[in-house]
């Protein structure tokens, strides 16, 4: 009627390794006890991965192909869609199936998800739980998520037809748009929210053997593919609450500012796991390395000492770990090209025309402030209004970040008559 299982978590444990510390007191508090005990002992060390037999502890690990990664997550997949098929074979027709999963990478939810679907699963439900203590070693050196996701799963139906993307697409995003207001009003918050979305999104996708592209004949829409869509409808969720658009779409807004709204709302100023901020960026169509890189939003590490102090508006927060990353403050985006076109004539990222907009007021020419709005139509901008009235709300209290922030709003309310008596900005 039910099988209930804790699967292991791709490659983020070693568990055979873990293992080995028990087995090996184990085996000498037992020695003796029974022959039974002694045989499940004989081994000096606990089962480990069979290369001759492929069976064994089944996670991602490239040692054991020679480093080969592809072979590694292939042999992964194949294994836990094995173990799911047996689970398929052993329920009852009605029967349930639940999966604990906590991992925060995207490619082992794409593999866990790819082997429950060949196995002839539908996912059917999905509960957050917060089973994950804050202060375990695990959590204090890591971006583990601080709940585990529940799947619920039942047998898909033997007469289950090939799906079209654009159906699904439509279907996925009915069915999570009221599960997103659920958890976002339970105080789900961060990566464990993106992940909490991703059992009632799978029912749309589960329930089809294979799911086809209307245009690209012959193609599927791959498990990786559908989950990037999933991420993507979750982050704008979030994005439309910060921007106060419940009602509104965020379709329009850059990768760049819904990456930087959704990492600041979160972790603020302050420092932030590496694994949320390449789980972020990733649903933001991004990548960790451009962020840090060419984009220049990101500091990571060690590189996030402040050198100089005018720059250090960090509110003296601890320097951070190798593990870590922090947004850059406007004044630390020193970049000639800041809220400009880029070389092929994309325009530039809202959140770059903010943070330009905050350098030139902090230089009191209100000339050059209105010519660069009137350069980038951000005087009747709704949406950069809005990208600005967020970032001021996020902003801490007293500070000169939120000051600015509130002198521009206004400058863009009163149409660039907000001077001083100097003729300078206010």
């Amino acid at each position: 009627d039910l099988i209930c299982t804790d699967p292991p978590y791709y490659d983020a444990i070693p568990y055979s390794d873990l293992m080995d510390f028990f087995h090996i007191w184990l085996r000498r508090a037992l020695n003796g006890v029974s022959a039974e005990t002694d045989t499940v002992f004989a081994a000096p060390l606990g089962p480990k991965w069979e290369s001759g037999a492929h069976d064994g502890e089944l996670i991602d690990d490239a040692s054991r192909f020679d480093g080969d990664r592809d072979a590694s997550k292939r042999n992964y997949e194949d294994g836990m869609a094995r173990a799911f098929g047996r689970f398929h074979e052993a329920l009852r027709e009605n029967g349930r199936l639940v999966i604990v999963f906590a991992n925060k990478s995207p490619d082992a939810w794409e593999t866990m998800v790819s082997a429950l679907i060949r196995a002839g699963f539908v996912v059917t439900g999905s509960w957050p739980i917060q089973t994950e203590m804050q202060n375990r070693q695990r959590a204090m050196s890591s971006a583990a998520l601080s709940s585990s996701i529940w799947l619920v799963c039942r047998k898909r139906p033997a007469t289950a037809r090939p799906g079209w993307e654009a159906p699904v697409l439509r279907e996925m995003r009915r069915k999570i748009t009221q599960q997103l207001r659920d958890f976002w009003d339970a105080g789900i918050r961060g990566p464990d929210f993106v992940w909490a979305a991703t059992g009632p999104a799978l029912e749309a996708f589960s329930r089809h053997p294979i799911v086809k592209r209307a245009d690209r004949p012959g193609e599927r829409l791959t498990v990786a593919e559908f989950l990037r869509s999933v991420r993507r409808t979750v982050v704008g969720f979030v994005v439309s609450r910060l921007l106060a658009q419940q009602n509104g779409s965020v379709g329009e807004l850059d990768d760049l500012t819904t990456y930087y709204l959704l990492h600041r709302s979160d972790f603020g100023m302050g420092a932030a796991p590496t694994g949320a901020c390449i789980l972020y960026a990733l649903s933001c169509n991004l990548s960790d390395t451009d962020l840090s890189g060419r984009l220049d939003l990101l500091v990571r590490g060690k590189q996030a000492n402040v050198t100089d102090p005018e720059d250090d508006d960090t509110n003296g927060t601890p320097p951070l770990s190798g593990s870590d990353a922090r947004l850059k403050t406007w004044k630390q985006r020193r970049a000639r090209d800041l809220g400009q076109p880029d070389s092929s004539g994309t325009e530039p990222a809202l959140i770059d025309c903010a943070h330009k907009v905050m350098r030139l007021w902090k230089t009191g020419e209100q000339a050059r402030v209105d010519a660069y709005l009137e350069e980038r139509g951000l005087w009747k901008h709704d949406l950069f209004a809005a990208v600005v009235q967020a970032v001021l709300e996020l902003a801490e209290r007293g500070s000169e970040e939120r000051s600015l922030l509130e002198s521009v709003q206004n400058h863009l309310r009163g149409g660039g008559r907000v001077v001083s008596a100097q003729g300078r900005l206010l």
